[in-house]
C-alpha cells in the first residue's frame, strides 16, 4: 500500500504551466476606464485580500478594486469587466501537459486527489470545465474557506473532506503563499515542485528558504509514491498434508 492515502496539490504553477498576465487583461481595464499597468499593480498587491473572499462576490470584489484604482465606472461596466476578467484568468490557466497523467496514475493506485488553492472567483466557476476536474476528489479554494494559505484551515479542511489525517496526505506545490512551510506545520509531508519553467511564475510570498524535498516534474510524484509503497506481505510456508510430506 502507498505511504499516503491522498495527495494534495498547489493549482496554479504546479498543476499549471508558469502563470503570467496576458493580454486580455488590458481590455478589463479599458472596460474600468484605467490603464492595464495602474490595474495591475493594484491587483498585485491586493491578492490576499481578493483571494480571502472577504470582499464579496465577483462583482463586489472589481467595485472594491476599482476604489482602489480611483475610478468610478458603471454598474454595466463592471459586469462587463468581471467577465471579462474570467476570460483574461481562464485564457492565462494552461495544464501542464502531465498533469491528467499524474492525477490518473495516483487514482489508479488509490491515492486519492485535490487541490487547495489561493485563488480569485474566477479558478471555482472554469475548473469544472478542465479536463483534470474528474480526478479531483476535493477542491479547496481560498476565496470559499475566506482564508489563504499558509493558514491552516485550508489543508485541513480538504483533510476534513477526504477523510484522512494530515499525516496521511502528500502535499505537492511550487512554493507560492509559504504554501510548503504550512503544509508541513499542519502534519503533512510536503514537496515543492521546482520545474524549470517557473523562473517567470508569477507568484506571491514565494517559500524562498525552503530547505524540504525537491521534485522537477509532476511524474515524479507518482515515482515518489511508488518507492514508498510497502512491499507485499511473505505468504506464511505451506504446511503439506502427512500423506506427501
Amino acid at each position: 500500500m502507498p505511504a499516503y492515502q491522498a495527495v494534495l496539490f498547489d493549482f496554479f504553477g504546479t498543476l499549471t504551466r508558469p502563470v503570467q498576465r496576458g493580454a486580455a487583461h488590458s481590455h478589463v481595464a479599458d472596460l474600468l476606464g484605467c490603464s492595464r499597468n495602474t490595474l495591475v499593480d493594484v491587483l498585485d498587491r491586493t491578492f490576499y485580500q481578493r483571494a480571502s473572499g472577504l470582499l464579496g462576490d465577483a462583482q463586489a470584489t472589481l467595485r472594491w478594486v476599482c476604489e482602489q484604482v480611483g475610478v468610478h465606472p458603471t454598474d454595466q461596466a463592471v459586469r462587463h469587466a468581471v467577465a471579462a476578467r474570467h476570460r483574461a484568468v481562464r485564457a492565462d490557466t494552461r495544464l501542464r501537459d502531465d498533469a491528467v497523467p499524474t492525477l490518473a496514475a495516483l487514482r489508479r493506485r488509490g491515492v486519492r486527489t485535490g487541490i487547495v488553492s489561493d485563488c480569485t472567483h474566477e479558478l471555482p466557476a472554469f475548473l469544472p470545465q478542465l479536463p483534470i476536474a474528474p480526478l479531483l476528489d476535493v477542491r479547496v479554494f481560498s476565496v470559499e474557506v475566506g482564508r489563504c494559505k499558509p493558514d491552516p484551515a485550508l489543508y485541513l479542511a480538504a483533510c476534513h473532506r477526504l477523510g484522512v489525517a494530515p499525516e496521511d496526505c502528500l502535499f505537492v506545490g511550487d512554493g507560492g503563499s509559504q504554501e510548503l512551510t504550512g503544509a508541513r506545520r499542519t502534519g503533512m509531508t510536503a514537496v515543492r515542485l521546482a520545474a524549470d519553467d517557473l523562473a517567470g511564475h508569477l507568484v506571491f510570498n514565494a517559500d524562498d528558504a525552503w530547505r524540504g524535498p525537491v521534485l522537477r516534474r509532476l511524474t515524479e510524484v507518482v515515482a515518489l509514491l511508488d518507492a514508498t509503497m510497502s512491499p507485499p506481505a511473505a505468504a506464511p510456508p505451506a504446511v503439506l498434508p502427512a500423506a506427501v510430506r
